[in-house]
């Protein structure tokens, strides 16, 4: 086809200019007359038959009990809009397609510091500091997980007796998960919900999942990075919060307590939105390169 044969390269809003997220669930996501059309029964929007403004949001979220068309897939890739599958309350995720921001600094800037040594030390240092709030002197990335260990262990100590639970230790059995008592059990729950904040988080700024600077071998070390950042002041809280209305409810399954409190908690946080600031910090985006 001819360069702009039918206007679409100019038909694409940058992101900087668009709206963030939305959340569709419970409908069906087509097109109609070329114009992205949803409707749902009964869901976050309530019944109805929508227009969705496909050109002006950056990311839509597909909640459970939907379907969408091929059309709709093809509609949204052209103008460069993003759609994830999500959980129930966003606390799962569940794809991120290939699809990005209509920019690569952001990547380019994680790229170029994960490549240099000093730097990428630099950065885990940076997390470190956020995390524990201080900067440790120390530059031997081995001697910088043991005192985040440390500290670790002591935070999960201290949050049990704030919500007066009884804590034996991190404990967890890949292969075996719901052998882990109900404290661990809540852990892992909450730890999924704030991962998969994070997955959105990075898939919105574009940022390569599989570099990280703490974490190394995952392929989405640099979510986990960025998921560790909100494991003391959102994720233990939503753990142990749940764990505390268990005991008070003991016929809820401790997945869906721990699932509801962590999509009633980081929306109220706003942790999303937070998780993205937090990336751009880390890399100075936004700052004039040189």
């Amino acid at each position: 086809m001819l360069h702009g044969r039918l206007g679409l390269e100019k038909a694409q809003i940058p992101h900087k200019n668009r709206h963030g997220l939305l959340w569709l669930d419970r409908g069906q996501l087509s097109v109609e007359n070329g114009c992205l059309r949803f409707i749902t029964g009964g869901g976050a929007l309530g019944p109805g038959d929508y227009q969705i403004p496909h050109q002006s949001v950056s990311t839509i979220l597909l909640g459970p009990g939907s379907s969408v068309s091929q059309d709709a897939l093809r509609l949204l890739a052209r103008h460069n809009t993003l759609l994830c599958a999500v959980g129930e309350d966003g606390v799962r995720a569940y794809t991120a397609p290939p699809l990005g921001p209509d920019r690569s600094d952001l990547a380019r800037r994680q790229a170029r510091v994960w490549a240099d040594e000093t730097m990428r030390l630099d950065i885990a240092r940076r997390l470190y500091a956020w995390r524990l709030g201080e900067v440790l002197p120390h530059k031997d990335i081995a001697i910088l997980r043991g005192i985040e260990g440390a500290r670790m262990k002591t935070s999960y100590k201290l949050a049990a007796e704030r919500y007066g639970i009884t804590w034996r230790g991190r404990r967890y059995d890949r292969s075996n998960p719901n052998a882990a008592d109900l404290p661990n059990q809540a852990i892992n729950h909450a730890a999924s919900a704030v991962e998969a904040a994070a997955v959105i988080a990075v898939t919105a700024c574009g940022a390569i999942p599989q570099l990280g600077f703490i974490h190394e071998d995952a392929g989405q070390a640099f979510v986990l990075d960025i998921a560790d950042l909100f494991r003391v002041d959102t994720l233990l809280p939503i753990a142990f919060g749940a764990v505390k209305e268990a005991q008070k409810n003991p016929t809820q399954s401790i997945e869906r307590l721990t699932r509801r409190r962590a999509a009633r908690e980081m929306k109220r946080l706003d942790t999303v939105s937070n998780m993205i600031g937090k990336i751009k910090d880390l890399f100075g985006y936004g700052e004039t390169e040189g």
